[in-house]
C-alpha cells in the first residue's frame, strides 16, 4: 500500500508540473476524457522512473556536490532536482511521450514537485513513511 500512495503522490506532483510549467509536457490530446485515458499509463510511468532515480541518484549526486551545496546556501539543490527530471525524460523512450524542453523549465518543475510533494507528504503523511 506503501507504494501505490508513494506512486500516487508522484504522478499528482508530476501532473502540476506538466500543468504549470510550459516545457514540461507528454504527447497527445490537451483536453477532456481523451486527455486523460491517454496520459494516466504515461504520468504513472514517469512518476515511477523519477522516483527511482531520485531514490538511487539524487543522494549521490547530493553527497558527491555538499561542499557546493553549501557554498551556495542549498541553491544547488534546485540544480540537482531539475537534472533529476531532465534525466527521467532522457531515460524514458520516445514513446512514453514525455518531454522536458531546457534547464529552466526543469528548473521549475523540479520546485513545482517540490513543493507538491512536501504540501501532499503533509496531507498524506503515510505516503512517504
Amino acid at each position: 500500500m506503501r507504494i501505490v500512495t508513494w506512486l500516487l503522490t508522484n504522478a499528482i506532483a508530476l501532473a502540476v508540473a506538466t500543468w504549470l510549467v510550459d516545457g514540461i509536457y507528454f504527447d497527445g490530446a490537451t483536453s477532456g476524457v481523451a486527455e486523460i485515458k491517454e496520459k494516466i499509463l504515461p504520468l504513472l510511468l514517469v512518476a515511477f522512473v523519477l522516483g527511482i532515480v531520485s531514490f538511487f541518484v539524487k543522494p549521490i549526486l547530493t553527497i558527491l556536490t555538499l561542499p557546493f551545496i553549501l557554498l551556495t546556501l542549498g541553491l544547488l539543490l534546485l540544480v540537482i532536482n531539475a537534472a533529476m527530471l531532465g534525466l527521467t525524460a532522457w531515460i524514458l523512450p520516445d514513446d512514453v511521450g514525455f518531454h522536458v524542453d531546457g534547464f529552466w523549465a526543469a528548473v521549475l518543475g523540479g520546485i513545482v514537485i517540490s513543493i507538491m510533494n512536501w504540501f501532499l507528504d503533509l496531507a498524506w503523511p503515510d505516503a512517504r513513511d
